[in-house]
């Protein structure tokens, strides 16, 4: 059964809004940013993501942890920082419509902090905010039903990614299928689900402006539970992902490397074979020289085979 929700004006505009920074993205080579801005990004992502859960750990603890050095802090908060690393670096391994990989993600999120990780609660939750009980989850015994249908709904229903995304993200919120970690997680796969639909949402710090918007995220969920449907929710993500897109297209002056150029370009030229004129296309404000030695060094490191000399040279990713 498909969830309930309505497609308003404002979400048909913020729809709109979002494809036209993909194509600016796209254009300024941000799809795959490059490498300092992937790992402060990542980053950002993490420690924001479990700041939102209590995490106390810094941006410079983490940045400290991803780097494979030693910091003092409380033994769960780093835990749950080792764990996040984890996923989010294998990220490529799990499958977006499969809900058995998304228990995969869960057991190595969760693991050493809570038992059973990885496995659909069967018991009843409620969920807790001060003194308040804010939403009674459904009864164990129909999550793994609830959760087989929404994952129907994310691979088979018409509808955009950018919409199922976030009525993705706000059932998981609801059915609450494990016995913690639901929060980081449907952030987590919500990410997941929109690197299908481009690339640069893999390293696109969503969730930093979540923590920004964190009492408004937990009002439009609220909301959205009280009015039976997801729309407000959807109408809230989507303009969180615009903004993020657009804190994006701020920092594009953020120098290419010669790796980042050689990925980028292989992402638009595939197996096709090119020259040092196209390289030149894709990438206006480059020198003939560093073109030439981009391909140079690419060639000598075996990632493109090259045919011809100077000016009649053509080149081939392996």
């Amino acid at each position: 059964m498909k969830p309930p929700y309505e497609i308003t004006n404002k979400i048909l505009s913020l729809i709109a809004a979002i494809s036209e920074k993909i194509g600016e993205v796209n254009a300024a080579h941000l799809h795959r940013p490059p490498t300092e801005l992937r790992k402060r990004n990542r980053i950002k992502t993490i420690q924001s993501s479990l700041e939102i859960e209590g995490n106390t750990l810094t941006v410079e603890q983490i940045t400290d942890l991803l780097d494979h050095k030693r910091i003092s802090g409380p033994t769960k908060d780093i835990t749950e920082v080792k764990n996040a690393i984890n996923v989010y670096n294998n990220l490529d391994k799990f499958k977006a419509y499969e809900l058995k990989s998304l228990c995969k993600a869960h057991a190595i999120l969760m693991k050493d902090l809570i038992d059973n990780p990885g496995k659909l609660r069967s018991t009843s939750v409620g969920i807790v905010k001060g003194s308040q009980i804010t939403h009674i989850a459904p009864p164990g015994e129909m999550v793994f039903p609830l959760m087989t249908d929404l994952f129907k709904y994310l691979k088979n229903d018409d509808d955009l990614i950018l919409i199922k995304s976030c009525v993705f993200h706000y059932e998981f919120e609801f059915i609450h299928p494990f016995l913690d970690g639901n929060g980081r997680m449907g952030r987590l796969w919500q990410t997941m689900i929109l690197k299908q639909h481009a690339p640069v949402f893999e390293f696109l710090p969503i969730e930093s402006l979540i923590k920004l918007k964190q009492q408004e995220y937990y009002r439009v969920l609220a909301k959205s539970d009280n009015q039976g449907r997801s729309t407000a929710f959807i109408e809230f993500m989507l303009e969180i992902i615009k903004d993020a897109l657009e804190d994006l297209l701020k920092v594009q002056n953020i120098s290419l490397t010669n790796n980042d150029r050689i990925r980028s370009i292989k992402e638009i030229i595939g197996t096709k074979e090119f020259s040092r004129q196209d390289y030149l296309r894709a990438f206006k404000n480059i020198s003939q020289a560093t073109a030439s030695r981009d391909l140079k060094v690419a060639a000598e490191d075996g990632i493109v085979e090259k045919q011809g000399d100077k000016r009649t040279s053509r080149y081939r990713f392996k």
